[in-house]
């Protein structure tokens, strides 16, 4: 690449630019500029609904021209980790349109908590828009402070709703049935609470807090920031997490499991004291793969697709901290990190394309710009 068309690429002066990366084994095209964008799914018609933490919803095409933001959204709490983050579709959004979007809410006294709404996406109209929404889901119990919401949304082959929820930097949340912070959660899609989730039959030894029953939507338990959440060929459910001081964790997901946070973690305080690894502990679940230093995993997604053949079945995270694309291979019960691509710039989120293209948005925060790229296959 010329010295001049790698500034090019670096400063995007240009709209949409190919720059080819002798590093990566991808190409990288810039399509669009976005304010703090935090996520990204595919319509059925090969457009794109695209976040932005503000609270901003874009109805997307692939060549970059947005419609929007679309009206109708829920309030949205910005501020710190906090805003309008994840966007899912429905399994049956081609009958029924319904949209499902995570996000930060206010409360009482200053607190907050990630909520999650649904409504039915109408781009009929001269601006696209979110109608009949209504609120499924909230993390309780709201809390003071800005971050570890986690909040992202999935929904599996047999149309159960995954929700990966942060411990909202408080610790001991992560253990107590009482509250749904460091959870992985599953629901119907309307919200209730499947009847064979392990913990419906759960009875605290103490009285519920605001007669407030949480413990039946519990999967999962002992997470500390989950920021990443995917299905593999066989259906299995694997979870990307922030750790403390080191630590970053990759899970594979079993129904009761705990994962061992704030108890256990392989990575220590930011103060400095150290906490027990996961070994330590064989009560609870350790992960397959974890990561000293960190990579900061801001999203996770398995490849299945036909363009980047190599790689069908490993695991892709998207690195903040450490501004590049994880590639890990899977096993049975085991992962492990092959390759790292560095990207230069924080990267929020990464789906694949309905081609088998990969689309990354990169998250805004220092040189990191907000843009959306498509990588596809380089030329060799």
């Amino acid at each position: 690449m010329s010295t001049f068309r790698y500034l090019l690429c670096a400063l995007t002066l240009l709209p949409v630019l190919a720059c080819a990366d002798t590093a990566t084994p991808f190409e990288r095209e810039v399509i669009a500029d976005f304010d703090e964008p935090w996520a990204l799914a595919f319509l059925p018609d090969g457009r794109m609904l695209v976040t932005e933490k503000k609270g901003n919803l874009f109805v997307v095409a692939q060549d970059g021209a947005k419609a929007g933001p679309v009206t109708g959204l829920p309030d949205v709490a910005y501020g710190g980790q906090g805003g309008l983050g994840d966007v899912a579709l429905h399994p049956d959004f081609e009958k029924n349109g319904l949209v499902y979007l995570s996000y930060v809410e206010s409360g009482t006294g200053n607190t907050r908590g990630a909520a999650v709404a649904r409504g039915v996406l109408d781009t009929g109209g001269r601006r696209p828009a979110l109608r009949d929404v209504e609120v499924l889901w909230r993390q309780y119990p709201k809390v003071l402070g800005y971050g570890h919401y986690g909040h992202r949304l999935l929904f599996d082959d047999e149309g159960y709703l995954w929700i990966s929820s942060g411990d909202r930097q408080k610790f001991t949340p992560a253990q107590d049935m009482q509250a749904n912070l460091g959870k992985m959660i599953r629901l119907h899609d309307d919200g209730s609470v499947p009847a064979d989730n392990p913990f419906v039959d759960y009875l605290s030894e103490e009285p519920l807090v605001d007669d407030v029953a949480v413990y039946g939507e519990v999967w999962s338990l002992g997470h500390r920031n989950p920021l990443g959440i995917a299905l593999d060929a066989e259906g299995r459910l694997w979870e990307i997490e922030m750790g403390p001081a080191g630590g970053d964790e990759l899970n594979l997901i079993r129904r009761g499991a705990n994962y061992g946070y704030p108890v256990v973690s392989n990575g220590d305080h930011y103060d400095g004291r150290p906490m027990p690894d996961h070994d330590t502990r064989p009560e609870f679940e350790a992960p397959k793969a974890w990561w000293t230093p960190v990579i900061s995993p801001g999203d996770l997604m398995i490849y299945r697709g036909d363009r980047f053949t190599d790689w069908r079945g490993d695991a892709l995270a998207a690195g903040l901290s450490s501004q590049a694309i994880v590639r890990i291979r899977l096993g049975e019960d085991s992962a492990e990190e092959v390759a790292r691509y560095p990207m230069g710039a924080r990267i929020r989120s990464i789906v694949e394309g309905p081609a088998g293209d990969l689309w990354v948005l990169e998250d805004e925060r220092g040189s990191s710009q907000g843009r959306l790229l498509r990588l596809t296959p380089a030329e060799r």
